[in-house]
């Protein structure tokens, strides 16, 4: 489980890398919001346009755990040094890529996208991965404990760079900032090498590597019983809607924290990073407790109301302390944890564990549809709601955003998340999929 955790670190880590260094980009190397959005948006392009994790899922399910940690850690590292390559200047930072006349894109901000775009199917991948190599280890037991610490432990590589990364950056440079995580990643995927010696080895215990049985085999028709499976949409949807309301958060809260809340630059991802950090205690104690106690899918209703409370509180212009701004990143960091403590367990409950990864897969390429389409959205919003701003800016003045209308979205999002959780509740109910029951089994 800590192997595990400690490469999804480092990919959650470069995940996060630019996140707090908006302004810094803007005034270095003249990026707009809309290059900001283009950039941060890619890590979803590959996975949905090309559906890339519906095919990694499969392989997964087909050529198993062990391939699939070293396939996937080797697409992060080939990703993750195009990105560097971008921002260290092997591309111009002015000249211009055209697409068939219909949009523009700079020459760095084409190969930095390009590059992130192939990290975020190596990222995806592993995550997937991970997912089930932990419900393989621990199923029966305390799995949604296990999937907790891991998910903690990674998101602890989200609050690093949130935290520290615009100090460091300032302090020494972009493409250098890039460079430490890319060392993570390599050393993750020797991690990843490691981890297979042990995985090996369990087979050999348990007399699992293969299945005992053709009829036990994954095939590929087996994906239209996930598909026509109710539950799965549900909380393939509210998976969507959720994520989306958080992550691009962490991509521009940052920004938020300058503009309305007055936060210096060099620490503008110290309150954001609060949310991955909160989760690292919380998200195992949620997972434990319904491990032991059930409710998940009262769990996922309240981690969706609380998110509403949040997002509103974000919205109102006349909100401006910066006190305000940290108890609600507390309270979203309670909303993250409990959310995703008890949705991904869930899905176990209401897919077998033959079609598991591929189920994983879909769930992720529908959030990565949310992941790739929302922060381009609050882009382009944040540009056409405040023209000339981002000139100025890159011109040295003091100017700010008005993220009013930008905030929406979000605001939009965890209500329809907020009702997708009490459908799939009522779902629960009427189909028996367990979600309000334990998930330690009763001989333990």
């Amino acid at each position: 489980m800590f192997i595990l955790s400690f490469t999804m670190f480092g990919a959650y880590m470069f995940t996060e890398v630019i996140s707090p260094l908006k302004p810094i980009l803007e005034r270095t190397y003249g990026w707009s919001p809309t290059d900001f959005g283009a950039v941060t948006s890619a890590y979803g392009l590959f996975n949905v346009f090309f559906f890339m994790l519906v095919v990694v899922g499969y392989l997964l399910d087909k050529l198993g755990i062990r391939f699939s940690t070293l396939a996937s850690a080797g697409i992060m590292i080939v990703g993750a040094v195009m990105k560097w390559m971008a921002f260290k200047g092997f591309f111009s930072p002015v000249g211009e890529i055209d697409f068939f006349g219909i949009f523009q894109l700079k020459e760095q901000v084409f190969f930095a996208t390009l590059g992130y775009a192939v990290f975020g199917v190596g990222a995806e991948y592993a995550g997937i991965v991970a997912t089930k190599a932990i419900v393989k280890w621990f199923e029966g037991h305390e799995v949604a404990l296990a999937l907790g610490v891991q998910v903690a432990i990674a998101r602890l590589g989200s609050a690093v760079p949130l935290a520290f990364g615009a100090l460091i950056a300032t302090k020494t440079s972009v493409p250098f900032w890039i460079l430490i995580t890319i060392l993570l990643l390599i050393a993750g995927l020797a991690a990843f090498f490691y981890y297979n010696l042990m995985d090996r080895k369990l087979d050999r215990q348990t007399n699992s590597a293969r299945p005992s049985t053709r009829e036990e085999e994954f095939r590929l028709s087996d994906v239209m019983f996930i598909i026509t499976n109710g539950g799965f949409w549900l909380i393939a949807v509210l998976c969507l809607l959720f994520y989306s309301a958080v992550f691009p958060f962490l991509k521009y809260g940052p920004d938020l924290m300058v503009n309305k809340f007055g936060v210096s630059e060099a620490w503008a991802g110290l309150l954001p990073s609060l949310v991955p950090f909160g989760t690292i205690i919380l998200t195992p104690l949620f997972g434990n407790l319904y491990d032991r106690k059930g409710r998940g899918a009262s769990m996922m209703i309240l981690g969706s109301s609380l998110l509403i409370v949040v997002h509103t509180i974000f919205l109102l212009p006349f909100i401006t302390n910066v006190i305000v701004a940290f108890f609600n990143m507390i309270l979203l960091g309670i909303a993250f944890s409990l959310v995703p403590s008890a949705l991904w367990p869930s899905v176990a409950k209401i897919i077998p564990q033959k079609q598991l990864g591929s189920a994983y897969a879909l769930i992720f390429w529908i959030q990565n549809i949310g992941l790739w389409g929302i922060p381009l959205l609050l882009g382009i919003v944040l540009d056409q709601t405040n023209p000339g701003i981002a000139a100025a800016r890159k011109a040295g003045e003091q100017v700010t955003y008005n993220y009013t209308l930008t905030w929406l979205i979000f605001l939009g999002l965890t209500v329809a998340a907020f009702f997708m959780a009490l459908l799939l509740k009522v779902n629960d109910r009427k189909k028996g999929y367990g979600l309000e029951v334990p998930n330690i089994s009763v001989q333990d």
